[in-house]
């Protein structure tokens, strides 16, 4: 292409979403002043669109509403057109989704809203086909309807707004109701356990028919619910929905057999053809979950998705400087040569291209057999394609395959008379000769966004992963992305986190001209990823930093009046709600994570009010904890835990000395949810020293590593054996 035709604000940003828009004909702005200021002095209403880089339907209204000269010419003569990127601003897209979601039943993204001058919603929508249609109106029609209501109807449209204000204020107030405690732990747990095994789906694990998302909130609660029920027929049957689930996910569509890591989620009840985007958070916490399910059942299945997760982060999602990216896109370009892009195009295989690409025949195997015969039983290849016409509205697929393995290894093996060892040497050099021939084609487009929480979700998973596999690699890469975190996305000076960073040219680190301030999520995600990776460095630098993260957000975010953390700072005037988040999506809700954050940053430093915080938020969810828990399995974990207690595990040892690493390698062995580990090596200036007195009373014994299990800062007697502490762990 040559010379864009049209240029707008969004080319001075730095978000890859905005830059996507900056050569719409639509007179975009940026979230801000300048846009705010122009609505007002031209009296003209604000039209709010809000998407992200990798989400299909966002590029969808693109080709047809945004790129289209007549429809940007309305757009700019009745509005002043504002484009937010949601993961760079989650504050603006919740306020206005939340009204979304109350007017119309339904959310999602593109989002749509029409604003007053003074940024008050009065209607709204997700994407909008360009004209009308036989079910839905078209988006011409809706923008010339809203306009002329403008016109004529104006004081009307003021009023109705002000009052769709104030209910949204009304019900979106999650607070502490009177005298009300924390709820109790064990009718809250069976409920949720209850509420998750009624949507459980028997055959191929998940949750729900159709879509079906990853929700690792949902498994970390059922692997916690088994550890603490764990002689129960509940409990057993806890642990078979979270291991089948994830083995189901595994071998599903959803998982890229070829090219590593997890897709957003599956259009079909088993897992088979995905919405092919690869989102950075789904990444970091299946590498958790994945590890937890390694530990609890000690099958190598688990441990290799691990690395599996991890090899894509490795390669395709890493910065030079340390960083991770956001996510990479689902649509691509067919061939270097094609004008439009598909879904999955990057992913999907033509029976004969396999075959192509696999002609060897396979010595040993049944007569005639090549590498592709197995490889395409294995793979449920079928050579019309295997996708549902159903889940495939667009005919995007069509003829394609998306590899989903419905047997198991042992059945090829039998079924091509090769040993289970050899297959699995063939199926891995299939997978390496398609990822080589999957390289020469386009890829699909890289958000090189960096964002806080999202990269301390990674930074837990490559931790979890270190400690629960023995790999110190993982650590490292841990360790290197918590440095790039605060080189680039913490102010020293003022002590506090920055939400985003981006990829410059020649790979630099850049920053927007005005930094966006972090989030309570940011603050949130980073902590656990600390505590993480102190768990599994033992360098107390990353809990020093943990702590005053934790301090910080405690100044910014706490409500006093109503307990529990608002999402965002006060003071925003152009922010009309100040909202507490109340669902564990495709992530925790941030205030879920809190509470077991409070609880491991009162266990590392001694200060009690921390626990005392934790139970003020359980208090304030209270009525959801105990209604609908179901919406909060994540808050639900924590609510077991904080009356639990967390046992405080003291290794006294030299960090390097073989007998202190048998200990810690048994503590990290063992799938214990309510543990913190601490190493006491003796360094009595050091800072845990400092924060916790107790240490400096609990010594080696017979000159031997040796562990204390406490609780609320009372240990056990000694322990030298592995076997004796790896009995203490249970929880």
């Amino acid at each position: 292409p040559g010379v864009p035709r049209h240029t707008n604000r969004l080319i001075n940003e730095k978000s890859p979403y905005l830059l996507q828009h900056a050569h719409n004909p639509v007179d975009w702005y940026p979230w801000g002043q300048e846009a705010f200021d122009k609505a007002k002095t031209e009296n003209k209403l604000i039209f709010l669109s809000v998407g992200y880089s990798t989400c299909h339907w966002c590029h969808v209204m693109e080709e047809e509403s945004f790129k289209s000269k007549e429809i940007g010419d309305i757009m700019n003569e009745h509005f002043v057109c504002i484009k937010v990127d949601r993961e760079e601003r989650p504050d603006v897209d919740k306020v206005y989704m939340t009204f979304v979601q109350a007017t119309s039943g339904g959310g999602g993204w593109p989002m749509s809203v029409w604003l007053t001058p003074d940024l008050k919603p009065f209607a709204g929508g997700t994407y909008f086909p360009p004209e009308d249609g036989v079910h839905r109106v078209g988006f011409r029609t809706v923008l010339l309807r809203i306009a002329e209501q403008w016109k004529v109807n104006k004081d009307a449209l003021l009023e109705s707004s002000q009052r769709i204000l104030e209910a949204l204020r009304h019900t979106s107030d999650i607070r502490v109701q009177g005298q009300e405690s924390p709820p109790p732990p064990k009718e809250v747990m069976d409920t949720c356990f209850q509420q998750l095994s009624r949507s459980y789906d028997e055959d191929y694990g998940g949750f729900s028919k159709s879509p079906k998302f990853p929700t690792p909130v949902n498994l970390n609660f059922l692997f916690t619910y088994w550890a603490l029920h764990r002689t129960t027929p509940e409990g057993a049957r806890a642990l078979e929905m979270a291991l089948h689930t994830l083995k189901m996910m595994a071998r599903g569509g959803i998982h890229d057999h070829i090219g590593q890591g997890f897709h957003r989620y599956s259009t079909d009840q088993h897992w088979h053809v995905p919405h092919f985007e690869k989102m950075l958070y789904d990444q970091g916490q299946l590498a958790a979950v994945y590890s937890r399910a390694f530990q609890i059942s000690g099958d190598e299945f688990f441990a290799d998705v691990v690395r599996d997760i991890l090899l894509y982060v490795s390669r395709d999602l890493s910065d030079p400087a340390g960083g991770f990216y956001s996510a990479e896109d689902a649509d691509s370009y067919l061939t270097t040569t094609s004008g439009e892009k598909r879904e999955g195009a990057f992913c999907v295989w033509a029976a004969e291209e396999l075959r192509a690409l696999l002609p060897d025949p396979v010595e040993g195997a049944t007569e005639g057999t090549t590498l592709g015969d197995v490889f395409m039983h294995h793979y449920g290849v079928e050579e019309a394609g295997n996708v549902d016409p159903m889940k495939d509205p667009h005919q995007e697929l069509k003829g394609k395959n998306v590899l989903i393995a419905r047997g198991s290894a042992e059945l090829t093996a039998a079924r091509f008379r090769l040993e289970p060892a050899r297959l699995s040497a063939l199926l891995q050099e299939c997978r390496q000769r398609l990822a080589s021939a999957r390289a020469q084609r386009p890829r699909p487009h890289l958000d090189t966004k960096m964002l806080a929480a999202w990269n301390g979700l990674m930074i837990s998973g490559f931790a979890q992963a270190g400690a629960a596999l023995a790999e110190q690699g993982y650590v490292s890469r841990a360790a290197q992305a918590a440095a790039f975190l605060r080189t680039h996305l913490f102010d020293p000076d003022s002590g506090r986190l920055l939400r985003s960073c981006y990829r410059g040219k020649d790979n630099s680190v850049e920053q927007s001209s005005v930094p966006i301030q972090g989030f309570l999520e940011d603050y949130v995600f980073v902590i656990q990823a600390l505590f993480d990776l102190y768990e599994a460095s033992l360098e107390q630098g990353w809990l020093e930093w943990a702590l005053h993260l934790q301090h910080m957000q405690d100044k910014l975010f706490w409500d006093p009046q109503g307990f529990a953390y608002f999402s965002t700072e006060a003071g925003d005037p152009s922010l009309l709600l100040r909202l507490k988040d109340d669902q564990d999506g495709a992530e925790p809700t941030p205030n879920s994570v809190t509470v077991t954050n409070l609880l491991r940053a009162a266990c590392y430093s001694g200060h009690m009010d921390w626990v005392e915080k934790a139970g003020k938020i359980l208090a304030a969810f209270s009525e959801r904890l105990q209604k609908i828990p179901i919406t909060l399995p994540e808050m639900v974990r924590a609510t077991a835990l904080f009356h639990h207690t967390l046992k405080q595990v003291v290794i006294c040892g030299d960090p390097q000395g073989e007998d202190t690493k048998e200990m810690l390698h048994c503590v990290r062995s063992v799938f214990s949810p309510n543990k913190v580990l601490m190493v006491a090596d003796g360094d009595s200036t050091g800072f845990l020293y400092r924060q916790l007195p107790f240490l400096a009373s609990l010594e080696r014994k017979d000159g031997k590593a040796t562990a204390y299990v406490c609780s609320n800062f009372t240990c056990s007697l000694p322990v030298t054996s592995v076997q004796e502490l790896r009995g203490m762990l249970s929880p």
